[in-house]
């Protein structure tokens, strides 16, 4: 179904193309002056120039050919040239009743699929998630779930960092804490423990606590280093209990994430192309590109037009080490090998920029991509608090993100508790689906590379531009239909009929104008485009409904059209609302 800017163009084209005026100058936009019009055409501004000719008297030339359009309901001349316009409102009313029939209301799918990973996990095991993490997943989830509206084959994959020295810390600490572990045992030849020596509450203790001594005692950091060895070289019993740190963690993130709504197709880490770098690295080297420098090996990046200093990207430190550059290009190597994807997009934060395009530049340059495959770094700013400063906890540490989640919970429970028509239960379900809405949409309604002020105060409000007032739109809607269908009324048949209020036809304007959104926001990788249009219908319809006797219009089709208006407008917010993450309760 063609997006109803399409549908305005071509028509403003074939008055251009009726006048002798090449179509290419009859492009329509959203009015920026709505007191006067709803859509604007500067085309005669643009054309004066080539046909030597006012605009003005082009303007007006175009208008006569619209004199009888069947789209726009008036068109007018403006000096010095520009076309103001109004939508024709029974063009509008069928072009609606069209969204209403059509699969996903009328988004056609793209007609080349492309095969995308998204990388926008990162977390460490053996560690817990903390608000550093929030803004990777929730933008990359929306990003995943755009893409897949959208049509293309979308696969998340967390990546975690679950290889390296940080492992060889946790199994130093355990080794000193239970000697007598059978891990530690080298002649033992048996099966190993089902159950871990250790719970996720232990293991968030354990790391730092190792880190902190390997900074002060040498040997310790040695030890630890050996252990990195012997999990990397296959050791048994450190292969056994690596084992367990993975599967104790990994249950412990995804229940993390679960409450996020994230979900990862792969659960894949560095570990998985560890057994892949020493190919890649001597192919690198046979090839020409990978030489020493300093002891280290390195691949040249930098272009002839730079304007800034790109170092080389190192492949191995001077030790023969790998480092977060191997992992990442033998990650590439892995994802182009099992999934030929078009498009490998990475979520970070912005400032490590210089980082991926190192990476990208070494794996283009190195033949690990295809020249024609999209290497995509979304840099993220930073979430704040009210001072402006990085978002702390209250004793001044990094906050742990189920602690954000549950002071949001607890607000959100204190507001919805006020409604004393909801039983205990569904006032914390309640609390819960809301809680989510205020985080998700308080970051995703900010451009992804901006910092933004973390306020729990204005992301929890009914009023303004939050997640609780979107969430409250839906559930006024949900509840004008639930009284309308009582005693057994099904959905009119009369369909959405020609508007005869303004307020209604800002409303059937801005419903018209999801058609196309959701692919255009993905192109530009985008969500704060989505809530952008979501703020947008959640108020039109609302000052529809404060001037409008919905349930107690006497006029039946009159009625049955408002009904209809409002069942798409409420399909459209949960569409939109599910491609954020996450989505609306029956009551509030």
């Amino acid at each position: 179904m063609k997006k109803l800017m399409e549908c305005m163009n071509e028509e403003m084209a074939a008055a251009f193309a009726a006048c002798g005026i090449e179509e290419t100058y009859a492009r329509v936009t959203a009015s920026n002056r709505p007191d006067l019009c709803e859509f604007q055409c500067n085309g005669a501004m643009s054309a004066a120039k080539a046909l030597k000719k006012a605009p003005i008297l082009i303007a007006q030339d175009v208008v006569s050919r619209l004199a009888d359009s069947g789209v726009f309901a008036s068109a007018e001349a403006v000096k010095p040239g520009f076309l103001n316009l109004k939508l024709q409102e029974d063009f509008l009313a069928q072009y609606l009743n069209r969204m209403r029939e059509e699969p996903d209301y009328g988004n056609e799918k793209v007609t080349e699929a492309q095969t995308v990973i998204i990388d926008y996990g990162g977390p460490n095991v053996a560690k817990p998630l903390h608000i550093g993490h929030l803004r990777s997943a929730v933008i990359g989830e929306s990003i995943k779930r755009m893409g897949r509206y959208a049509g293309h084959h979308v696969i998340g994959d967390i990546h975690l960092g679950d290889w390296g020295l940080q492992m060889g810390l946790i199994i130093t600490e355990l080794r000193k804490r239970q000697p007598d572990l059978v891990y530690f045992d080298e002649s033992y030849e048996g099966e190993y423990p089902a159950e871990a020596p250790f719970t996720i509450a232990e293991l968030e203790e354990i790391y730092p606590t190792a880190s902190a001594k390997s900074e002060k005692d040498a040997d310790y950091k040695a030890q630890a280093m050996e252990d990195t060895y012997k999990l990397q070289n296959g050791v048994r019993g450190v292969r056994a209990l690596w084992n367990h740190i993975i599967r104790v963690s990994v249950a412990d993130l995804k229940k993390n994430y679960a409450a996020l709504n994230v979900e990862f197709d792969l659960w894949k880490g560095e570990s998985d192309v560890h057994d892949m770098i020493p190919a890649m690295v001597e192919k690198m080297k046979k090839d020409g590109f990978a030489y020493e420098s300093d002891g280290a090996l390195v691949v040249d990046v930098k272009k002839e037009t730079d304007t800034k200093e790109v170092p080389p990207c190192m492949i191995l430190k001077s030790d023969g080490a790998s480092l977060y550059n191997t992992t990442d290009l033998a990650t590439i190597l892995d994802r182009m090998r099992t999934y030929q994807p078009q498009k490998l997009i990475y979520l970070t934060d912005k400032r490590q920029e210089l980082y991926f395009e190192q990476v990208f530049r070494c794996a283009r340059k190195t033949g690990l991509v295809k020249e024609e495959t999209q290497l995509v770094h979304i840099g993220f700013g930073t979430m704040n608090g009210k001072d402006g400063k990085p978002f702390r906890s209250r004793d001044g540490g990094v906050m742990r993100l189920e602690y954000l989640l549950r002071d949001i919970y607890e607000e959100m429970y204190r507001k919805i508790a006020q409604n004393e028509t909801l039983s205990r239960a569904e006032a914390e379900e309640t609390a819960k689906v809301v809680a989510l809405s205020a985080i998700k949409y308080g970051d995703l309604s900010n451009q992804a590379s901006k910092d933004y002020i973390f306020d729990i105060d204005r992301f929890t409000s009914f009023e303004g531009n939050t997640g609780p007032y979107l969430l409250y739109t839906v559930v006024r809607m949900k509840s004008i239909l639930k009284k309308y269908m009582r005693g057994g009324k099904g959905m009119p048949e009369g369909g959405i009929l020609p508007a005869v209020s303004e307020s209604e036809k800002a409303l059937m304007l801005e419903t018209a104008a999801f058609n196309g959104m959701v692919l255009s926001a993905y192109e530009e990788l985008a969500p704060h485009k989505v809530c952008a249009y979501l703020y947008d219908l959640a108020n039109a319809f609302n000052h529809f409904y404060h001037e409008t006797k919905i349930l107690t219009e006497e006029d039946a089709a009159r009625q049955g059209s408002y009904i209809c208006l409002l069942d798409l407008c409420k399909g459209i917010m949960e569409t939109c609302i599910d491609i954020l993450g996450f989505s609306a309760p029956e009551r509030m």
